[in-house]
């Protein structure tokens, strides 16, 4: 419990104003940053226990870092998005939504759960920047947390990235609000989102809620971010057919061109007995999105098992363009954006 403290203690020294949020009577505030909307009191904390209220002044996460990674941008994974590009990533601590499963709860949890110890050390945006060009990255990726709740951290590094012509990238929940999409629009260019169940009651369990993380979905390609979707696979919670099914259908009423990636679920955090997620459920859910008029739909997590549904064909030729093994791209032939066979253009972010 002392090393708790000290964390959280340590946390509310690297924080600055945040942007997003509103003044409110008697001191309160009103935060944007995620679909929750916390109305915070002086001294209290929103449910992502990193933005709180310092006497009428929304303090939020700035000047660290629990992560500083670089990774193939196919590990986030975004596959229609500068395909074998490396990414540079950081993580902070916190998140807004609590799943029993999640693969990232030594970071995401690290202020609830008393298991999850996690370091931090001090970093500038210049820093992050710094490393990102040094190791040839094309992209700066928020990740590992949810990075929704660190937003105004993740803009202030993304707009020197952008001044060396890097894209920016967010790997989050989804649970957004529009004034946060827009302040994250002129630098976030790349955006993927775990859509984590196509079930209300399910979504409550993790402390969200489905129309939210729809209604962002929708925002997103309205307002021209590349958008990529994730569903992790956990059996007994989201793998039946029918769900399969009307997640497929939901992304398909959006556009037909955003890929969703179907991915394998393994033991880990609150559900140790839980078994790993075999390759057929995910191979058939990539049929079902396919029948359902889905583009471009992949198996994940499972490097070499899923057949063919870790590559990249055509949907008008299928010609084969982008030949992966787990996150490593051993064949790319788009030129241009577009398939060399037909000339048809593949929806994506290409160089």
């Amino acid at each position: 419990m002392r090393e708790k403290v000290q964390l959280e203690n340590l946390l509310r020294q690297n924080t600055r104003e945040g942007e997003l949020y509103r003044k409110l009577e008697d001191g309160g505030v009103l935060c944007l940053a995620c679909g929750h909307r916390c109305t915070l009191a002086p001294g209290r904390s929103g449910v992502c226990r990193v933005r709180f209220n310092e006497g009428g002044v929304l303090r939020v996460p700035h000047g660290y870092a629990s992560a500083l990674h670089v990774d193939p941008i196919e590990k986030k994974p975004f596959f229609h998005a500068y395909p074998g590009a490396r990414a540079a990533s950081i993580g902070m601590l916190g998140c807004n939504f609590r799943c029993g499963f999640c693969q990232n709860w030594v970071t995401s949890q690290a202020l609830r759960d008393p298991l999850a110890f996690a370091s931090v050390f001090p970093v500038t945006a210049g820093e992050v920047v710094n490393m990102a060009l040094s190791h040839g990255a094309r992209v700066v990726t928020s990740t590992y947390n949810e990075p929704l709740i660190t937003s105004e951290w993740a803009v202030e590094i993304l707009k020197i990235a952008h001044g060396h012509g890097l894209a920016g990238a967010f790997v989050s929940n989804g649970y957004a609000t529009k004034e946060a999409l827009a302040y994250l629009r002129p630098w976030v260019e790349l955006f993927k989102v775990d859509l984590k169940t196509f079930r209300e009651a399910n979504y409550r369990t993790l402390g969200g809620d489905l129309k939210g993380v729809l209604d962002t979905i929708r925002a997103l390609v309205e307002m021209g971010f590349w958008v990529e979707i994730v569903t992790l696979t956990v059996p007994g919670f989201n793998d039946s057919p029918e769900e399969q099914r009307d997640i497929a259908r939901f992304i398909a009423s959006v556009s037909p061109d955003i890929p969703w990636h179907i991915t394998a679920f393994h033991a880990d955090y609150m559900m140790p007995d839980t078994a790993s997620t075999p390759a057929r459920t995910l191979i058939r859910g990539c049929e079902i999105g396919r029948e359902e008029g889905l583009r471009y739909v992949y198996a994940g997590n499972l490097p070499g098992m899923p057949g063919g549904w870790e590559n990249t064909r055509c949907h008008n030729c299928q010609a084969l363009l982008i030949e992966r093994r787990g996150f490593t791209v051993t064949r790319n032939v788009i030129a241009a954006g577009r398939c060399p066979a037909c000339q048809t253009e593949i929806p994506g972010r290409w160089d």
